[in-house]
């Protein structure tokens, strides 16, 4: 409870946005059992599920790290853009998932087209929110916690916004599926593909070292060097998943 308390202190905003994010992930969630309705083979409420609990955790994570910035203007600038873009961007998926289509990819009709592009700008927009994020961290030279916690932060922020950039990879190959068409068989609840390579592994594991590179720094690190070391290494994992992907392979194979 300490620890919610302290959340909320230092991000009000994001602290509820965070939370409403998981409510609906709970709520598609508990939908799923009772759902016929299938949408490229997996149950329309799972991507919603995946992208409201994703989104979810990201917004909580932005808003303890934002803290950390001096600028309480840039704070609040950042905290604002990340909740008018993701709470736009979640609302058009769960949109078609209510309308039984696919939000991503879809230029099956005008409608469709103008949701799919929707979708576009306001990544951008986060996109774009991150990079000075990350941008503000690295020029901030002074901080109120360790060496190692700060470089666990900074690298953090610009792996997430490294492996972000490869949903663009995504939308030049219009899927995520390497080697064959989206849809079929796939891992319980992610629903990585297990016949052919998927880029949604790689996006995955990238986008969560917001929240692993800084708990290895606060946690496990010593030292500035531990935590570069080991980003190193993390950034290798989540850039050999990438070129796995790429050449059609499964990650079970």
């Amino acid at each position: 409870m300490d620890f919610f308390t302290e959340l909320k202190r230092r991000n009000d905003l994001l602290f509820w946005f965070g939370f409403f994010n998981l409510a609906v992930a709970i709520a598609c969630l508990l939908l799923m059992p009772f759902e016929e309705t299938q949408i490229l083979g997996v149950n329309r409420w799972l991507k919603p599920f995946k992208f409201y609990a994703s989104v979810g955790i990201m917004v909580l994570t932005m808003g303890w790290l934002l803290y950390y910035l001096k600028s309480a203007k840039k704070i609040k600038l950042y905290s604002w853009l990340i909740f008018i873009s993701m709470f736009f961007e979640n609302g058009l998926i769960i949109t078609q998932a209510i309308r039984n289509t696919t939000s991503h990819f879809n230029t099956t009709s005008s409608l469709n087209g103008v949701i799919f592009q929707a979708m576009g700008f306001f990544i951008i927009v986060f996109t774009i929110t991150v990079l000075f994020v990350c941008i503000s961290f690295f020029r901030q030279k002074e901080f109120s916690i360790p060496g190692a916690y700060v470089w666990g932060v900074r690298l953090g922020i610009l792996f997430f916004l490294f492996f972000s950039l490869e949903g663009g990879m995504m939308l030049g190959l219009m899927k995520h599926t390497v080697g064959g068409p989206d849809g079929g068989g796939g891992l319980p609840l992610v629903n990585w593909s297990t016949q052919y390579g998927d880029l949604r592994i790689a996006h995955f594991v990238g986008i969560h070292s917001l929240q692993a590179l800084p708990l290895f720094g606060h946690y496990v690190s010593k030292t500035k060097t531990q935590t570069i070391l080991f980003s190193a290494v993390y950034f290798l994992v989540a850039s050999g998943l990438f070129l796995q992907a790429m050449k059609g392979i499964p990650l079970f194979f």
